[in-house]
């Protein structure tokens, strides 16, 4: 299994959608923003998903389509979009072995009362025009994720500017 990396196309993915609908991921993916977060036991996932929904519009002028992401259930999502207020799409239920295409971190729960499953760290992934990836971040950790105002200006940047996807020497 070959593992997501910048300049490749992401894992062929096919993503259950809270609402019953399903969001295809994979080479044709373009300028796109896949948000992985931990789940509905984290607090700091929803600062920053509630940051992602406000900047919607933002990207949506850039052509950027999002997708959020985590391995809970539908229902633990369903509870978090209604609490939240989130209007992106918003999946559920990944599976461990696409977490580990998009080679993710993953954690055990603590407890039962953090979550009953295995879950993903954070993770972002950023397609562009080509169906390739052209940013990425993983975290092993909840403190540690990319500031959403500058993925922003960063695909503005690539777009305003040609910017190559970088960082891609060793990556064999």
């Amino acid at each position: 299994m070959s593992i997501a990396k910048p300049g490749t196309a992401l894992p062929n993915l096919s993503i259950p959608l809270v609402g019953g609908d399903t969001r295809a991921l994979g080479p044709d993916a373009q300028w796109h923003l896949l948000v992985v977060y931990r789940g509905r036991h984290c607090p700091r996932c929803k600062t920053y998903l509630t940051k992602l929904d406000g900047l919607q519009p933002d990207f949506a002028e850039r052509g950027v389509t999002i997708t959020v992401t985590s391995a809970d259930p539908e229902d633990r999502a369903v509870s978090d979009r209604d609490e939240f207020g989130w209007t992106f799409p918003l999946g559920h239920s990944l599976s461990l072995s696409d977490m580990a295409a998009l080679g993710l971190y993953v954690s055990d729960p603590r407890s039962e009362a953090e979550t009953d499953r295995p879950f993903a760290e954070p993770g972002l992934f950023l397609t562009n025009g080509d169906g390739l990836i052209h940013v990425m971040s993983t975290s092993n950790s909840a403190s540690v994720r990319p500031d959403l105002d500058v993925v922003l200006d960063g695909v503005k940047g690539i777009q305003n500017n040609g910017l190559p996807i970088r960082g891609l020497r060793g990556q064999d």
